[in-house]
């Protein structure tokens, strides 16, 4: 376990220190700072996907010895995903469904729930666009409003509730990807429940940092999120949810029988995971939940609080530096501008010239980040009439800092050392130039790593 003085983690992460190269020409043990987009295996995850791989067969199909072992191991992770999500989620008849991630289960689950363009979807203004987009496209949603601090309250969310017809589904988020807030949502999930309301929890950015509420009706994360990569997540919900209609999915696996007139659906969970499943995936997201299980959350959360306040409390003792979001209740993640300088700006420079990975732009969060930005309406016209045209070297953004199990506050520090320079620091070493169809910086050097040869087009950070 860590404590205040301590620069140890609970786990160190595969790929951990790998040197990178640096414009100067050095080489510096990378800081992944970018843990809320994706995270890196745990060793015991790599390991054990490795263990597995001889042993892989197709899983509910085969008759030989392979294919039964690599169907036990494939249950083995769906009972570890059902007990992730809440020890007594077996005694209520829930079924843990095994997907790609958490975009994909919340699409899943709007289709299963039959969401109709009449119906009332109550969400917020602070979801990721996962938590969005899926229900915007079949309904109208009430939003719950967020303050200036970019939070709200049980009260906000009963109001939502109460203001018009009653809503299908709660839909919200357990932690926000930009800002790391943790809404209250023991209390929420309990208004909406005594109100006849149903809740869903996009636990994506929640899982890996502090126990799924298990009071929520509904529930979806992401292994990559909680070191493993590969591919692999959940959507756990009420089984009588996915008893009656078609699945999300047609095909091999999800039915009983088939003629060329008709279908005969299989029971849940196999009729909502048409065709061959991600298994070495499934089997990561077990192998991570026994790591997480085995590490405890006190630890865990012990070493969130560290991190937490060595990162927000370093960031805004710089001046310039403008943390976003609240100061109290979030995790290890600081989203932040520095006055003057462009955030694609300041995240390049942090890779080129660091070896430190951050995110940069909207974070997939768009109404929630304008919302913290403060922007008005005329600025924020402009920047999406520019994006339309194909210009995004001035569409608004922060710089996002994340953290995990394996950050070090030594990690923590060399950041903070790093946008101190950045901002007060002088002149950078090389030029940057500015990518108008990506919004991106690329620094102009020879050095290793860094010249035109190496120079990729791909998507902007700040798309999403």
């Amino acid at each position: 376990m860590t404590n205040s003085g301590s620069s140890e983690a609970p786990r160190v992460l595969v790929g951990d220190d790998l040197p990178v190269p640096c414009v100067d020409g050095i080489d510096r043990p990378y800081v992944n700072l970018d843990i809320a987009a994706s995270a890196s295996a745990l060793p015991a995850v790599a390991r054990g996907v490795e263990d597995f791989v001889p042993w892989y067969s197709s899983v509910h199909r085969g008759a030989g010895f392979k294919s039964r072992e690599a169907t036990r191991r494939y249950e083995a992770a769906r009972s570890a995903i059902a007990s992730f999500a809440g020890p007594d989620r077996a005694e209520r008849g829930d079924v843990a469904i095994i997907v790609r991630n958490t975009t994909e289960a919340i699409n899943h689950l709007v289709y299963r729930l039959r969401i109709e363009p009449t119906d009332t979807v109550v969400t917020t203004v602070v979801e990721h666009h996962a938590n969005l987009l899926p229900w915007t496209r079949v309904c109208r949603p009430r939003f719950v409003e967020c303050g200036t601090d970019g939070t709200f309250g049980v009260d906000d969310v009963v109001a939502a509730i109460e203001a018009g017809n009653k809503p299908r589904i709660l839909a919200l988020t357990g932690a926000s990807n930009v800002s790391g807030w943790m809404p209250p949502l023991d209390e929420i999930i309990a208004a909406a429940h005594d109100r006849g309301v149903p809740v869903f929890v996009d636990a994506a950015q929640l899982a890996p940092h502090r126990p799924i509420p298990a009071a929520a009706d509904f529930v979806a994360w992401s292994g990559h999120k909680m070191y493993a990569p590969y591919g692999a997540g959940a959507l756990v919900g009420p089984r009588r949810a996915f008893e009656e209609g078609d699945p999300f999915l047609v095909g091999g696996g999800a039915v009983d029988l088939v003629d060329l007139d008709a279908v005969y659906w299989t029971s849940p969970p196999d009729r909502e995971e048409a065709g061959s499943p991600n298994v070495i995936g499934a089997v990561a997201l077990g192998l991570a939940i026994d790591e997480l299980t085995a590490i405890g959350w006190s630890t865990i959360t012990e070493h969130d609080d560290l991190l937490t306040r060595r990162l927000r409390d370093g960031l805004a003792a710089i001046d310039g530096v403008q943390v976003l979001g609240p100061t109290q209740g979030t995790l290890p993640l600081a989203a932040f501008t520095v006055d003057g300088v462009h955030h694609a700006l300041v995240a390049a420079r942090l890779s080129a010239e660091f070896g430190i990975g951050v995110r940069h732009g909207c974070f997939c969060a768009h109404p929630y980040l304008l919302r913290l930005l403060g922007l008005d309406h005329d600025t924020v016209h402009a920047y999406r009439d520019a994006v339309l045209r194909g210009d995004r070297r001035d569409i608004p953004g922060a710089v996002r800092a994340s953290a995990g199990i394996s950050t070090t506050p030594a990690d923590v520090d060399r950041l903070i050392t790093a946008v101190e320079a950045i901002v007060h620091g002088g002149p950078a070493p090389v030029t940057y130039e500015q990518d108008a169809e990506t919004g991106d910086f690329w620094p102009r050097s020879d050095a290793p790593g860094w010249g035109d040869a190496e120079r990729s087009v791909g998507a902007s950070c700040a798309r999403g």
